[in-house]
């Protein structure tokens, strides 16, 4: 199977400097391509990489000038980085997901399921289940009861939704993720023996949202823990009962957000951050990986590091110091010396 560099232009809206029917097999990095492939150029430390692939096609931003000549056909856009998302999603490999219902599959007589939807092996689906159009369910997967699942879903093998979850349209959600399991919620006795608050609330994952493998969002004690539109969470993240996590915020691998925590839109995190709970975090603002995010964050778009977090420049000053601190010791020691020795010199008064 192959597509032309016309093929691919008209895709992702391109203008072709070179020859338009170049034939196209895969997509491979620049460095590694060879004849049939098209690779992307995005970063200007990899020009040179331009002129000597063997790449039959190129993405380039439109206004690259190469300085020398390229035997690869140019395919120029406004953004590269967002073509080339549109050109891997037309070459995705298959990834071996169900394209039918399994005769494996254990599905509740009372689960509303559309033509075209696709259920995995050994998958269980409770009662009262509601799965949208051209969703894809893997292997394994267990759905408890009441749950809704939106159109053009994608769940990878072995992913565990508790009871009433909802679930918008066009997410992805990895492997082993479990969404609705008990938050964290104990009271304590006297006799310092804890006791089991129970979970009743939801979670609600609206639309656009992608989850990584080994994620746990946990349920509201009462309420909702909400995903907004467009989140997008990394490998390994515990998110807490009764959460809020806004429209367009990215989060990376190894996060914790401790219970009741209100993170704004647009918010970048960085791996490795924890959050305390019952916070608030303002929009857009940006953390560096393996922050302590320890009190409120009031003020918009602000770039925070370190643990306890504050403000970026601040912090590489900081950092600069206590750099410098056996150094300063030392320093600090020897001027205490002279200073002993000057008081034992002087004169008595």
């Amino acid at each position: 199977m192959f597509v032309t560099a016309s093929d691919i232009a008209k895709l992702i809206d391109g203008e072709i400097v070179g020859d338009p029917r170049a034939r196209i097999t895969q997509p491979s990095k620049i460095e590694e391509a060879t004849e049939g492939s098209i690779s992307f150029l995005a970063n200007p430390k990899y020009e040179h990489y331009a002129y000597s692939t063997k790449a039959s096609a190129l993405l380039v931003h439109k206004d690259f000038a190469p300085s020398k000549p390229i035997q690869a056909t140019l395919i120029k856009v406004s953004d590269v980085y967002r073509a080339l998302g549109v050109l891997l999603n037309h070459f995705q490999a298959d990834q071996g997901l169900s394209k039918d219902i399994s005769p494996l599959a254990f599905i509740h007589e009372n689960v509303t399921l559309p033509e075209g939807a696709a259920i995995g092996a050994f998958t269980v689906i409770r009662n009262a289940v509601s799965i949208g159009e051209r969703t894809i369910i893997g292997e394994q997967v267990y759905i408890g009861e009441h749950v809704t699942i939106g159109n053009d879903v994608l769940i990878y093998p072995g992913v565990k939704i508790y009871p009433g979850v909802k679930i918008g349209n066009h997410c992805i959600v990895h492997a082993n993720t479990v969404i609705g399991s008990d938050g964290f919620g104990y009271s304590v006795d006297e006799k310092g023996v804890y006791h089991k608050i129970p979970q009743i609330g939801t979670v609600e994952i609206h639309d656009h949202v992608e989850i990584g493998a080994n994620t746990v969002i946990d349920r509201a004690t009462m309420g909702a823990t909400i995903i907004r539109e467009g989140v997008k969470l990394d490998n390994l993240i515990q998110v807490a009962h009764n959460v809020d996590i806004g429209t367009n915020t990215v989060i990376a691998a190894q996060t914790g957000i401790a219970g009741s925590t209100k993170i704004g839109k647009n918010v970048q995190v960085g791996g490795q951050t924890g959050f305390i709970g019952h916070i608030r975090i303002a929009d857009g603002t940006k953390f560096q990986s393996k922050s302590g995010v320890l009190q409120d964050v009031g003020e918009e778009n602000q770039i925070l590091y370190g643990s306890p977090a504050f403000e970026r420049r601040a912090f590489l000053k900081s950092y600069i110091l206590f750099k410098k601190l056996p150094e300063l010791a030392d320093r600090i020691r020897e001027l205490e010396g002279e200073l002993r020795k000057l008081r034992k010199d002087s004169p008595e008064k």
